[in-house]
């Protein structure tokens, strides 16, 4: 089991942060998967989470290459973001 107060601080990281495209992908993530995902997992989530938004949304979008570090981190961000997809980009 997670450690629930790492759960509540990466979920509230992932919703507060300084461009709405990025609270909706990385919030709705976060809310729906975080309590699943591997402790390797979380670590990479906490790792992409310290990065600037304008480079998670250009990786997302496609108007930059992902980093080898976090391409499977964006794939799954993005597949579950699909539902979402019109609302961040």
């Amino acid at each position: 089991m997670h450690d629930e107060m790492r759960l509540r601080r990466l979920h509230m990281r992932a919703i507060r942060r300084g461009i709405k495209e990025m609270d909706l992908l990385l919030g709705h993530f976060a809310a729906a998967r975080l309590s699943s995902l591997s402790p390797a997992e979380l670590d990479g989530f906490e790792t992409l989470l310290a990065e600037n938004d304008h480079d998670i949304h250009a990786w997302a979008t496609g108007a930059q290459a992902v980093p080898d570090a976090y391409a499977e981190l964006m794939a799954q961000l993005l597949a579950h973001a699909d539902g979402v997809k019109g609302s961040w980009v």
